[in-house]
């Protein structure tokens, strides 16, 4: 009974009652957050601590700043939310304010990209086929998913394109730019069962077997090691969790190793599957795309028993 009663006197303040909205519909920094209330920064760390302690809020460190956003499985803090009336002035508002940083955190985003000469829709560089790509995608996952990582989201468009059919869908990226317009565009979009993290995808600050699926999208030509970037990646994975790999298929355009640093030639079949095998992993068909590049969809299954896993000798007594 204490936690509960801990969260609900938590919540039972208005400034924190403000920002129990706010983070439920994106992760925020607190500078931001003072920004948006017009509070000053000691009293919103206090808010935000208590908000923490009572484990309504989460706290993402991420290099100099520190966001603020609702852990996965928030459901006190969901229910009170949905008896907010939506018309409130104070919450419409903040909504307001918070749109206004999105929209700045995108320009300074874009501008740092400019400005480093950075082109990070490779999608759009090689002319690739987003939408057929999407939409085969769409046609792998199932109608209904639980929880959903996409590792190396970048601009967050796979967590927009999975979101309606998700509980929740977390994008990983070890790019703080990256973050920073994936966030923008969450905003934008309104979807608030989409968040994102810093991470390195061989080291995910993420506990065991706690997704139903996971995604690598024009990830895995940039890894050194792409056996153990998709083994990270199926350790995320329940038991019979889909882990599914797009990206070139194998090519002949060697001028990308060099003009955009890729470390792989595209992939085939018989590679894909001997990581997946050694990942724990049982392949499924893969699916091909045409295009400028060949683009491929590698499908795989999160085996209950790994590969070569010796099953205990059961004793009879």
């Amino acid at each position: 009974m204490e936690p509960l009663l801990a969260q609900l006197r938590a919540a039972a303040e208005p400034t924190r009652l403000r920002l129990l909205a706010l983070c439920a519909r994106g992760a925020y920094c607190v500078s931001e957050l003072c920004a948006i209330l017009g509070q000053s920064q000691p009293r919103l760390s206090r808010h935000l601590k208590l908000l923490v302690e009572a484990r309504l809020l989460e706290r993402l460190p991420e290099g100099a700043n520190v966001y603020f956003q609702l852990p996965p499985g928030a459901e006190i803090a969901r229910q009170i939310l949905a008896r907010l009336p939506e018309d409130d002035p104070t919450v419409a508002a903040d909504r307001r304010a918070a749109a206004r940083i999105a929209a700045e955190r995108a320009r300074a985003a874009s501008e740092s990209f400019r400005r480093d000469g950075a082109d990070w829709d490779e999608m759009r560089a090689l002319g690739l086929p987003a939408a057929a790509i999407e939409a085969a995608l769409l046609e792998v996952l199932p109608e209904r998913l639980g929880r959903v990582a996409d590792i190396g989201t970048g601009t967050g468009r796979l967590l927009e394109v999975m979101a309606p059919r998700a509980a929740s869908v977390l994008g990983l990226d070890a790019s703080r730019e990256m973050l920073a317009l994936a966030r923008a565009r969450l905003g934008e979009r309104d979807l608030p069962n989409a968040t994102v993290r810093l991470a390195d995808m061989y080291r995910l600050p993420l506990p065991d077997a706690g997704f139903d699926a996971a995604t690598l999208q024009m990830v895995l030509h940039y890894a050194d090691d792409p056996a153990a970037a998709l083994a990270e990646a199926a350790r995320l994975l329940k038991p019979d969790g889909l882990l599914v790999v797009i990206d070139l298929a194998a090519h002949g355009r060697t001028d990308l190793l060099n003009t955009l640093a890729h470390r792989w030639p595209g992939f085939d079949d018989a590679a894909m599957a001997g990581w997946f095998g050694q990942a724990g992993c049982a392949p499924l068909p893969s699916v091909g795309i045409g295009g400028p590049i060949p683009v491929r969809l590698w499908p795989a299954r999160r085996l209950s028993v790994p590969v070569g896993a010796t099953p205990e000798p059961v004793l009879n007594l």
